[in-house]
């Protein structure tokens, strides 16, 4: 290549400091960060957060925490969880339904389908929130569907 085409660099790459040259109007466009080659600019576009135990810089799109199973460890020690589980809708569904097992048999109260696995639990009044006995039936999965969709 001839000497007189070869350009002098006018601006310093924004990541490693390589002098390069650049169009002034991409310069200016680029409001001074400009890169000497593909592998800098995909650098400059990484966002690292820090471990919340070690400190390590880990890359911010995955939503972690912390680098390591070793450092998420570290960090969830003294971490109580719901002790008791106080709220926990499946778990008082499960003691419900394993309540009106011991009570009423293991089959559905409606057709007597007999795998007491899939029997659901119906409020007879539609209220969630009433878990008397009187209120609650065992019913197969069929029988479910009827009560709440083919009735008109």
């Amino acid at each position: 290549m001839p000497e007189n085409y070869i350009r002098k660099p006018n601006t310093k790459c924004s990541l490693c400091g390589e002098l390069i040259y650049r169009r002034p109007s991409e310069i200016e466009k680029l409001q001074g960060r400009v890169f000497c080659s593909a592998s800098c600019y995909g650098i400059s576009c990484r966002k690292e957060i820090p471990c919340l135990v070690c400190g390590t810089l880990m890359l911010s799109g995955l939503n972690k925490k912390t680098c390591s199973r070793s450092c998420a460890n570290k960090h969830r020690t003294g971490i109580q969880y719901k002790l008791n589980r106080p709220k926990d809708k499946v778990m008082t569904l499960r003691r419900i339904k394993i309540r009106l097992l011991e009570l009423r048999g293991l089959k559905c109260e409606r057709c007597s389908y007999s795998k007491s696995e899939v029997l659901q639990v119906h409020h007879k009044n539609r209220n969630r929130n009433d878990n008397s006995i009187k209120n609650l039936e065992l019913i197969c999965p069929n029988c479910h569907y009827e009560e709440h969709y083919l009735k008109t």
